[in-house]
């Protein structure tokens, strides 16, 4: 069985993560975070992980050729027998051709790139009200999302928790917008594809959840 290959599309705040998460419990996929793989590549000392390195102290931009390296030898671990959901890769039309290369050469493909799909005053007030657990990352929000239990995190029971400085009004509407604009060649190059799907993520979690695991039981390998 070839492995399901995904990509999630969506701005700051339109449950991306949440979603993956999701998928993974759902489906068996493993998130793949372009952040995370270069981290790990870097701490396991792969080739690939020694070139970041050097880039990365130094403050540069790490390639796409490089992050290509990182993620093929990341593909080639048995934990992703079932497929990959990719997070911040890729992120222009060039990366999403050498992608389709790479997976080329696996016998694979880019079974579907989800956009989810959101109105941008709406995520202003989703985003500027969320924040995280401290001890383990769950996600939380003032509106939608409340621990269970007042002040203790539900999935750890940590009591800390934290909001990222640039989560206010006015950053958001300049990352939504740089979103836009970066992203629209992405969507345009899936849809001439043929594999991009579009979901209106403005429903309720569970919601979204069911409409993606249609996608997904459809067009899984």
């Amino acid at each position: 069985m070839t492995p399901t290959v995904l990509i999630l599309l969506g701005p700051p705040g339109a449950g991306k993560g949440t979603q993956a998460r999701m998928l993974e419990e759902d489906f068996g996929l493993v998130q793949l975070s372009t952040g995370d793989l270069l981290r790990a590549a870097v701490v396991a000392g792969t080739e690939a992980g020694k070139q970041a390195k050097v880039v990365m102290e130094q403050g540069g931009l790490v390639s796409d050729e490089i992050v290509l390296a990182i993620l093929k030898d990341r593909m080639a671990q048995p934990d992703l027998a079932k497929g990959i959901i990719l997070d911040g890769f890729p992120r222009t039309d060039g990366q999403a051709a050498a992608l389709d290369d790479l997976l080329g050469v696996a016998g694979q493909k880019v079974n579907a790139a989800i956009s989810l799909e959101v109105d941008d005053e709406a995520m202003v007030g989703r985003i500027a009200g969320r924040y995280t657990c401290a001890a383990c990352g769950e996600g939380y929000h003032d509106t939608f999302k409340q621990p269970a239990t007042a002040g203790t995190c539900d999935k750890c029971g940590g009591t800390a928790f934290k909001r990222r400085a640039d989560d206010n009004a006015e950053t958001v509407r300049e990352r939504l917008n740089a979103y836009h604009t970066q992203t629209a060649p992405l969507i345009a190059y899936y849809e001439g594809k043929g594999v991009l799907k579009r979901l209106d993520a403005m429903g309720a979690i569970a919601e979204i959840r069911q409409s993606l695991g249609t996608i997904v039981s459809r067009v899984a390998a």
